[in-house]
Parts: C-alpha cells; structure tokens; sequence
C-alpha cells in the first residue's frame, strides 16, 4: 500500500473512532472464507460495520484519542474492527454471539466513552438491553402514573354501572 493509501485509511479509521457509539476489536485468525462472510453478513444485519484494519493503521488512528495508550496492548495479530454508531450493545451482542460459535473469533476489547474495556466488560455490554428496549421501558415507566391514574378514575364509573346492570338483571327476573 503507497502513503497516500495508508494516510486514506488512517483518516477512514479516525473518521470512524470519531462518529463511533462504540468499537469492538477481535482477532478472526483461522476464519476460513464462509466464516468471515457469515460474519460479515452478521454484522451487516445489525447496522454494525465490521472491517479488517491493520495494526500500524490503528495505532496511527488512534493517536491523540482518548485511546491511544489503554489500546495498544489490544493491537496484536489479526485486527477486525466492529463500529457501531447508534447502540452501544449491539456491535459487542453481535460479536460475542458469533464468538460464542465460532471459538476462532477472538473479542479482545471495546472502545466505548473514552474507555476501552477488555473481553469480560463487552461481555457485559453485550448482556444490556440495546436503546430501543431501554427507551420502551423508559416510556412504560413515565406512563404507568397516567395509567393507574386512569384507571381509578374508571374504577368508579365501571362499579356503578355494574351495580345498575345487577340491578336491571334483578328486576327483569322479577325480583324487587
């Protein structure tokens, strides 16, 4: 690769630590063909993108980040990098699930809010409800007030008209 191609990569993988929610980096040694694209193809369904960057590359990018040291001891072997730029958990949910078939994948660690956290914390990422979950349950709670609330105010109404109903029912079958 010529100096400009490595200065475009350098500033594609910067670009990217810049928009980022969150980065995992893995080791895919041993993948055969299928294995990567199944991968791939994985990530592409979780809006995760997912490229093999070399080690040089990454250290450059990396530099002036909040990363720059915490991550130097991840970049060894064959580096992929997922980004994700919406939802912190799903790029560590996707990697780890695949890890967890495919034992050459590797997670080495995570760059997320100018930490870099090792396999055990993207583990831990990955077992997070992704934002939209959080989001619905954010919204349940704000509306469980409004609910009960409305539902007391029925609970009258619904009494009286069942007690009117009974009463009706009792004096169609004749009674007093």
């Amino acid at each position: 690769m010529d100096r400009k191609g490595k200065a475009e990569n350098i500033d594609l993988v910067r670009d990217r630590f810049g928009r980022m929610a969150v980065a995992v980096l893995s080791d895919y040694r041993g993948m055969k063909v299928k294995e990567a694209n199944d991968l791939r193809d994985a990530c592409r369904g979780a809006a995760v993108e997912l490229r093999v960057v070399k080690n040089t590359i990454l250290r450059v990018a990396a530099r002036d980040t909040p990363y720059e040291t915490a991550i130097r001891p991840h970049i060894a072997g064959m580096t992929a990098v997922a980004w994700s730029y919406e939802d912190p958990a799903v790029a560590a949910r996707v990697l780890t699930e695949y890890a967890r078939k495919n034992p050459k994948v590797q997670v080495k660690c995570a760059l997320l809010d100018g930490r870099v956290l090792d396999a055990q914390g993207v583990k831990a990422l990955a077992s997070m409800p992704g934002k939209n979950a959080l989001r619905a349950n954010l919204l349940a709670t704000f509306m469980a007030p409004a609910t009960r609330f409305a539902g007391t105010l029925l609970a009258a109404a619904r009494g009286f008209v069942c007690v009117t109903d009974a009463r009706r029912r009792s004096l169609e079958e004749g009674g007093k």
